[in-house]
């Protein structure tokens, strides 16, 4: 089974991504109705522009995860339960994307959450998978609640659930909807403090699932507070940018200070997700602002800004899971401490991940650096403003997206070094052997678009130009396809401008130089000598950098702030040649200060409802008697 749907969902998936970059090269709309779904009503369609950009992350990301599972599968130990659910998942996120109305929309992503959560515990029987399912579920429904208010509060009394009729009708909670669809959107794109499923989900799942989740439904996710908030409810007002702005630059930094403590790669990689995704809320509330305000020119930019960060995170973290699941099928490990030196046993693998990972933390020539380097510029228009918060809070919102690069950064070095550099830290490790060429074959696909991406964006921005149109209006973001040496130029050619080509160039030329001249001043004479050992000559890997010590000066800067992280070290006794022990402890201020009470308080009201399942005959019918006359005298009070 697994043989034949991995590879036919790649062919399916493919064809869908290519009809979504046709879709929007066109720049038209496309509607069908279907006699399914609710009576009279029916299942509505569309694909228009914005649709069809995200139908496209859907098909090339499904496309991608499919050819990894295609050798990356022979390693799953539960194939069973991974394979009829896949392509289940693939088809809930396209129908999220494709569907016109309420029923159809929210019938979907229920059908998306399921599956996935379906893909989660495919391994149940592995420690924390259930909790991790259980965490996934409660989160998935309380986000398909809120959209259904939102959704309620638009189809109004007339009970409109086509999206074209809320298009034109009035709302006049406009404000609510809106907070609703980042309630309900945010819980499924992992916003700060609704993120708590994914630490726990991507770890728990298998690794192509886990990009999918990552790298795709996150989008799908924003893809549907999107539709909303600039489509759906109308004009949006200029303090709606203030909520989404705040919690967008939480998001932000809170996730890569919770990635740069992590030891587990997957939950490394699930918590960058946050921060990568409170950075396109960023842009979307700059967006919002602007076109509040009538500037349209600013608002395209900061929405091609977006829109651009969704499709590179798509590309760059489905990479660097597809890296780790590499990693895990070769040593069976997922803890930074238990691996290293993988570099001379996987160097294909570890090859591509550096590109991830250079590509994530925003580093030129990469995609990654463009779309943030959008994202600054939108935020360096905000001065234009007219309210005075968003004078105030988007400089804020720019230094914190700054600080969440710089610790971008320094995550993913202290990934991927103590992961790929050194000396093997366990006998797994030691063990460690390439993967299969279908796994390279996807790293390679996905690390190629890295690198073209970022040094041809122009092309890129320019079909992200009828989505753009349509969310936010205007004339959208001025062609950059064919400037000078592939620079843009979003601003004017005089305030800014950034060109991948040229600094693609510069650093070749660079390398070949520096090579030159090394080969060129080096002495030929072969001089052997004892490797520098820095005092200490014990070549342990115990002796090397740890995934905790390397983090440690961060840990003191921000851990014990926002954290509350303490350090215990326990020294042997003079004399007593034991160990010596260190141990880390971390509070989790969102889990702990909001979920965990919520959960006492439930615990404890179960507790005591329990005990009406030991009631006698005579007890059950007076409780029966009871509600009947509550409900009695609150039908007379209403009457």
């Amino acid at each position: 089974m697994r043989d034949l749907v991995y590879p036919l969902c790649a062919l399916l998936a493919g064809l869908l991504g290519l009809v979504g970059l046709l879709a929007l090269l066109r720049g038209d709309a496309a509607t069908l109705v279907l006699p399914l779904g609710l009576p009279w009503v029916g299942s509505h369609f569309r694909l228009d522009p914005l649709s069809a950009v995200f139908l496209a992350i859907v098909g090339f990301g499904g496309f991608a995860a499919s050819l990894f599972a295609v050798g990356y599968g022979r390693h799953e130990p539960a194939p069973g339960r991974v394979a009829p659910f896949f392509p289940a998942f693939l088809a809930g996120m396209a129908l999220v994307v494709l569907a016109d109305d309420a029923f159809t929309f929210l019938f979907a992503w229920e059908f998306m959450s399921l599956t996935s959560w379906a893909l989660v515990m495919a391994h149940h029987r592995e420690p924390g998978t259930t909790f991790a399912g259980f965490v996934y579920f409660v989160m998935a429904a309380f986000g398909t609640l809120a959209l259904l208010l939102a959704f309620g509060l638009m189809a109004g009394p007339q009970g409109h659930y086509a999206f074209e009729a809320m298009r034109s009708g009035p709302h006049r909670l406009a404000g609510v909807v809106m907070i609703l669809a980042l309630l309900g959107a945010g819980s499924k794109a992992g916003l700060v403090p609704l993120h708590v499923w994914l630490p726990l989900a991507h770890p728990a799942a298998p690794s192509h699932v886990s990009a999918l989740m990552s790298g795709v439904m996150t989008k799908v996710a924003i893809y549907g507070f999107i539709r909303i908030a600039f489509d759906l409810v109308g004009p949006p007002h200029w303090w709606w940018s203030v909520v989404v702005l705040v919690v967008a630059s939480i998001t932000a930094v809170l996730g890569l200070l919770y990635a740069v403590l992590q030891e587990d790669l997957k939950r490394l990689l699930a918590y960058s997700t946050v921060e990568n995704v409170g950075i396109v809320f960023l842009g979307l509330s700059l967006a919002l602002a602007f076109k509040a305000n009538g500037m349209a020119a600013a608002a395209a930019l900061a929405m091609t800004a977006a829109l651009l960060h969704a499709v590179n995170h798509a590309v760059f973290k489905s990479l660097l899971f597809f890296g780790a699941g590499s990693v895990l099928a070769a040593t069976g490990q997922r803890s930074l401490d238990r691996l290293g030196g993988l570099i001379r046993l996987m160097p294909a693998t570890s090859a591509l991940f550096l590109v991830g990972a250079a590509s994530i933390s925003a580093l030129p020539p990469l995609n990654g650096f463009v779309s943030e380097w959008l994202t600054f510029q939108a935020v360096l228009v905000s001065p234009q403003l007219p309210q005075w918060a968003l004078k105030f809070l988007t400089p804020a919102a720019g230094a914190m997206l700054a600080l969440a690069a710089a610790l971008a950064a320094a995550c993913f070095v202290r990934a991927y070094g103590i992961a790929f550099l050194g000396r093997p830290r366990s006998p797994e490790a030691t063990a460690a052997h390439e993967a299969d060429g279908f796994q390279i074959g996807a790293m390679a696909l996905l690390a190629a678009a890295c690198v073209g991406i970022g040094v041809l964006p122009g092309p890129v921005i320019d079909a992200l130009a009828p989505a753009v149109r349509h969310a936010v209006g205007g004339a959208g973001l001025a062609a950059q396809g064919g400037r000078a040496w592939m620079t843009l130029a979003p601003i004017s050619d005089n305030r800014s401008s950034y060109s991948g080509a040229l600094v693609l160039l510069f650093v070749a030329a660079s390398a070949v130089i520096s090579a030159a001249l090394v080969r060129a001043v080096a002495s030929r004479a072969v001089r052997r000598a004892p490797a520098w050992d820095c005092g200490f000559p014990n070549r342990r890997p115990a002796t090397q950098y740890s995934a905790s010590g390397f983090a440690q000066p961060l840990r003191r800067v921000f851990g014990s702030v926002v954290f509350r992280a303490r350090e215990a070290v326990e020294m042997p006794p003079p004399g007593d040649p034991g160990p010596a022990r260190f141990a880390v402890s971390l509070v989790d201020p969102v889990w702990d200060g909001l979920y965990a009470p919520v959960a006492r308080a439930v615990d404890r009201a179960a507790e005591r409802l329990n005990r009406l399942q030991f009631l006698t005959i005579r007890q059950y019918l007076t409780l029966v008697f009871a509600a009947l006359v509550l409900l009695l005298s609150l039908l007379t009070v209403l009457r």
